[in-house]
């Protein structure tokens, strides 16, 4: 019990603490809290939380190549977008109204627009890059209703805050649990639109790669959409050089076949479109996991 005691004393610290920070910035004019929240990410979070140390390790294991300048700039980019994507789902409202009237572009706009015509399902693949939400918002203020998928934080009290953050953007969201999965894919079986992020490590997923590199991938959603016949299409929320708007772009629609080879060639277009930018894609995760797949063999 004092354990279970402590644990729910820590959880509601850590909540007003973040709570905290939150509000405090959210009192500030929009763009001022999105470049503010960038910078505390950098400077204050990062080293605070161990960011720096992971990203320099993934990129040390992916791209070794790198030169020491563009690894210390990545050290405090990659943090300073996460900062900035953080705030923009908390401001809800104001996030939708900044980002209305970004155009869609690419091939797969147009591969949407005639699914849906037909009533067909479709499988939207994106990645923790630049700020996918921005894509979420335009969609849902065309009318195009997405469903997704969200972990549930640790921290309780903290959860059901972002969770509600994320449902300011758009509904219906579903845990990443047995019937919340279940009911995501209903939603896809219907003839609905998901919103899904492939680009996590998984422990039973496919040997596929991702940099080259040894990165197991669940296949679910490849296996979802070829059973029920959903269009599969990469797109991405890519922030802009002034660091408050995006590019939303929707590639080519992946061919259906055998779900691992289809994953694989979602892992090879998400790392053509990081190694474009390599400041917006998340670092700070662990990927790869070499140590497991050491301690597997």
């Amino acid at each position: 019990m004092a354990r279970q005691n402590r644990s729910e004393v820590v959880d509601a610290t850590q909540n007003v603490l973040i709570r905290s920070l939150l509000g405090a910035v959210l009192a500030l004019p929009y763009a001022t809290r999105v470049r503010l929240m960038g910078r505390l990410a950098t400077t204050v979070i990062a080293p605070a939380a161990g960011w720096r140390r992971r990203i320099r390790e993934n990129l040390a294991h992916a791209c070794p190549d790198l030169s020491a300048s563009e690894v210390e700039r990545l050290v405090r980019a990659v943090p300073d977008n996460v900062g900035r994507t953080l705030i923009e789902i908390y401001s809800g409202g104001e996030f939708k109204r900044h980002v209305a009237g970004t155009p869609l572009e690419g091939p797969g706009v147009e591969t949407l627009h005639t699914a849906r015509a037909e009533g067909r399902p479709v499988a939207l693949v994106t990645a923790h890059m630049g700020n996918f939400d921005a894509l979420r918002a335009i969609l849902f203020s065309e009318g195009y209703e997405v469903a997704g998928l969200y972990r549930e934080m640790n921290n309780p009290r903290f959860n059901d805050h972002y969770v509600k953050a994320l449902s300011e953007i758009g509904t219906p969201l579903f845990p990443t649990k047995r019937e919340g999965v279940a009911q995501f894919v209903r939603h896809l079986a219907r003839g609905g639109i998901i919103g899904i992020l492939t680009d996590v490590y998984n422990r039973k997923g496919a040997e596929t790669t991702f940099f080259g590199k040894s990165a197991p991938t669940s296949t679910a959603a490849c296996h979802w959409a070829v059973k029920h016949g959903a269009v599969v299409i990469p797109c991405y929320g890519l922030r802009q050089p002034d660091g408050l708007s995006f590019r939303l772009v929707m590639e080519d629609p992946v061919p259906h076949g055998d779900p691992v080879e289809m994953t694989q060639e979602i892992n090879d277009r998400l790392e053509a479109v990081v190694r474009e930018n390599m400041d917006q894609w998340f670092w700070i995760h662990r990927r790869w996991k070499p140590e497991r797949k050491r301690k597997r063999r």
